[in-house]
């Protein structure tokens, strides 16, 4: 029974490797397309990736819609899929959610206490250009929303980056 469990596992965590490896390729082709602005192809090669859970695939699919690239520009799939990234503490993709709040693209109106938040979390995680866009927001908040902002940060850094 011992064997056949560990034998189970050795099998999982190798078809997880092969199954990665695969995601990575279609990753760096997607990149490669969309460098050679075959805006199709790259949706065909993340789109795999990100069905496996690739924040870096999952956030470029977020731009390819964002942008219209190679499909319809579409504001709700494009959030989608950057939240997605963003749970996996993907700071471009926190950039993006940030910005879809300022702007309110997409939503009934902005929301700067959320874009504040995100931008925050973003910057948090590495992104250079997100502490700019968090200052800048926060030129047009009051103190309080500031504070509200605070309070989100806070439960979502708990989550994203508990060791920061």
């Amino acid at each position: 029974m011992i064997l056949r469990m560990v034998t189970l596992t050795a099998l999982a965590i190798l078809a997880g490797q092969v199954f990665s490896a695969s995601a990575r390729a279609g990753l760096a082709e997607g990149q490669a397309a969309m460098a050679a602005n075959d805006f199709k192809r790259a949706m065909a090669e993340f789109l795999p990736a990100a069905q496996a859970g690739n924040a870096d695939a999952e956030e470029l699919i977020g731009v390819l819609y964002a942008m219209g690239l190679g499909v319809e520009r579409d504001d709700r799939r494009a959030f989608d899929w950057y939240l997605r990234a963003s749970l996996k503490s993907h700071p471009g993709a926190q950039s993006g959610i940030g910005w879809y709040y300022e702007v309110g693209r997409g939503m009934p109106a902005p929301d700067t206490v959320r874009a504040y938040a995100w931008y925050t979390l973003s910057a948090i995680g590495g992104d250079p250009d997100a502490a700019i866009s968090q200052e800048e927001i926060a030129k047009k908040m009051t103190p309080e929303q500031i504070a509200e902002a605070l309070v989100l940060i806070d439960d979502y850094r708990a989550h994203l980056y508990p060791l920061k």
